[in-house]
C-alpha cells in the first residue's frame, strides 16, 4: 500500500493556477526526485504535502485514509517532515539544541522544571550515529560544514518518527565532498524505511540516489518514471518542453 497518494490535486491562488490535476503515490522506503523549472509547481506541491496549503481540488490519502491538513503541525502529526533549503537552524546554538528546538526535553515538575541537556545530548548523539554522521551534539552550528548542517536538520525529522521527509534543494551551494555526505544521509533514511522526496535542480544527484523521478512543468505532472527507465537527457527535455510527456 502507498504511504501517501495524491488524487487529481489542483491548487490556484486567485487567477493563478499553480497545480493542475496532479496524481501520484509515494511508497515506503523509496527516494523520489521532484524536478522542474522555476514556477513548475514543485514548491507548491511540497508545501501542500507539508501542510502549508490545502488543495483547491482533489484529495490526499495516507495509508488509504483521507488526509486533511490545515497547518504544518498537522503534517508532522501524520509523520510528514520537511527540511527547508535554508535549514532554519540557529547558528549560535549547539547541534543538539537545534535538533530539539521547539521540542526541548525537560526534567522536574512545572513550573520548576528545567531543560534536560544530558538527555538531549544523548538522544542527538544516537540520531547522528544512526545517520553515520560525524556531527557531534555539542558542536556549534556556525562552525559546521554544509553536510553537517544537513545532518542536524535531518536528525530533527527523526524525533517524530517520520514516514515521509521532503528535502528542498539539500545539495545546493555545498562542496562536492559535502554533496556525497548528504546523498549518503538520504540513502540511510531510505534504508530505515522512510520515504524521501528530493526536490532538486541537480540532475546528477537525482540520478545518483533516487528510485523514481517526477517531472513538473507549468503546474502539471509530465512524467513519473523509474530512474532506470529514464535518462538525464529525457528529463531535461521534459523540463524544457522539448519532450511533452513521458
Amino acid at each position: 500500500m502507498a504511504v501517501l497518494e495524491l488524487d487529481r490535486v489542483s491548487k490556484h491562488f486567485g487567477a493563478i493556477q499553480a497545480l493542475n490535476d496532479v496524481s501520484f503515490s509515494l511508497e515506503a522506503g523509496e527516494v523520489v526526485g521532484l524536478m522542474g523549472d522555476n514556477g513548475a509547481g514543485k514548491s507548491t506541491l511540497a508545501k501542500m504535502i507539508a501542510g502549508n496549503f490545502r488543495p483547491s481540488e482533489g484529495s490526499l490519502r495516507m495509508d488509504g485514509k483521507d488526509l486533511v491538513m490545515t497547518r504544518p503541525v498537522d503534517a508532522r502529526r501524520h509523520g510528514i517532515e520537511i527540511v527547508h533549503q535554508d535549514l532554519a537552524l540557529c547558528n549560535n546554538l549547539s547541534a543538539a539544541a537545534n535538533v530539539f528546538l521547539g521540542r526541548e526535553l525537560r526534567r522536574g515538575i512545572f513550573p520548576f522544571s528545567v531543560l534536560d541537556y544530558g538527555r538531549m545530548y544523548r538522544r542527538a548523539g544516537e540520531l547522528f550515529a544512526e545517520l553515520k554522521s560525524e556531527t557531534r551534539p555539542r558542536d556549534l552550528v556556525r562552525q559546521m560544514s554544509g553536510g553537517q548542517r544537513q545532518a542536524v536538520a535531518i536528525a530533527r525529522t527523526r524525533l517524530s518518527d517520520a514516514k515521509i521527509v521532503l528535502m528542498d534543494e539539500p545539495t545546493a551551494a555545498i562542496s562536492v565532498r559535502q554533496v556525497a555526505e548528504v546523498l549518503n544521509l538520504i540513502r540511510r533514511l531510505r534504508d530505515q524505511g522512510i520515504t524521501v522526496v528530493l526536490i532538486s535542480h541537480r540532475m546528477p544527484d537525482v540520478f545518483d540516489v533516487a528510485d523514481r523521478v517526477i517531472v513538473m512543468r507549468r503546474g502539471r505532472k509530465v512524467a513519473d518514471k523509474r530512474i532506470a527507465s529514464s535518462s538525464p537527457e529525457e528529463v531535461t527535455g521534459l523540463i524544457t518542453g522539448a519532450i511533452q510527456e513521458a
